[in-house]
């Protein structure tokens, strides 16, 4: 299974920015300016569970994810890194990587169903995406 068989769920690309292309997975930036917040997607169809990723793409997309969380935490200073995968609304394996701060507007529970979300505006998601795609390239 290929990456030309790989489409990314439709809901995951239109609230996200496309960041940079990892050995395994794309990751991208969600589209809310209150949380500094990356998602992995694994390019391989047909995943929704951790668990059907086995051996060497599972260590990969492991290396992945850390390599995800330290660039985050490099980046923004972060007091906590949330890292989860939770496919409730979007089946397609995904893992959220969000950088969360004491005093965020969802502290200290989770971001999801909290307030109202804040778009990005075009020039800040661009420098967003380019920071995170240099720490990226750092870590």
């Amino acid at each position: 299974m290929g990456d030309s068989e790989f489409l990314l769920d439709p809901r995951l690309e239109a609230d996200t920015f496309p960041v940079t292309e990892l050995d395994l997975a794309t990751v991208r930036l969600m589209d809310d300016a209150r949380f500094p917040w990356a998602i992995l997607v694994p390019r391989r169809p047909g995943l929704s569970e951790l668990i059907e990723l086995e051996g060497e793409p599972r260590a990969t997309l492991t290396a992945e994810i850390d390599r995800v969380s330290r660039a985050l935490k490099t980046l923004t200073g972060c007091d906590k890194l949330n890292v989860a995968a939770l496919g409730n609304q979007v089946r397609q394996l995904h893992i959220h990587v969000i950088a969360r701060f004491a005093g965020d507007p969802a502290w200290p529970g989770p971001v999801w169903g909290v307030g109202e979300r804040r778009t990005y505006a075009a020039p800040q998601a661009m420098l967003t995406v380019a920071r995170l795609r240099a720490a990226l390239d750092a870590a």
